[in-house]
């Protein structure tokens, strides 16, 4: 199994479609075996699905994320856990504890540059610990 985690500097990003790099980490035996990080490579929403997919991820764990998005990780038969925050490997080890906490109703709507607005959560975040 494979947990893909947007990333930025040791922590969630909170806005997939604007990640430069993703955390991948390699599960077996319900622990961490490997992990690396990703470039994302300037790809927008649909093409990130698609470079998580063809990197066999199975799971995604992320801030804000939006409808076309989640549709994008949905035919690529990625798992969503959004609205997380705080550091990406806490995150992925709260996940195979049973115990992340994340907002399954997360999505960001953008109106126009620079601004968008996040519903169902806190400023796009959640908490990890």
């Amino acid at each position: 199994m494979k947990i893909a985690v947007t990333y930025e500097n040791g922590q969630v990003f909170q806005h997939f479609g604007h990640t430069e790099q993703f955390k991948v980490y390699e599960i077996a035996d319900g622990k961490v075996v490997r992990s690396e990080v990703v470039s994302a490579q300037g790809e927008g929403h649909g093409a990130l699905a698609v470079l998580l997919k063809n990197n066999s991820v199975n799971a995604l764990i992320c801030g804000g994320i939006g409808g076309g998005a989640r549709t994008a990780l949905a035919a690529a038969g990625i798992e969503l856990y959004p609205g997380a925050s705080g550091s990406a490997d806490a995150c992925v080890q709260a996940l195979l504890d049973g115990a992340l906490v994340y907002d399954p109703n997360t999505s960001c709507n953008h109106h126009h540059e620079g601004d968008h607005d996040c519903h169902g959560h806190d400023h796009c975040t959640g908490n990890c610990h």
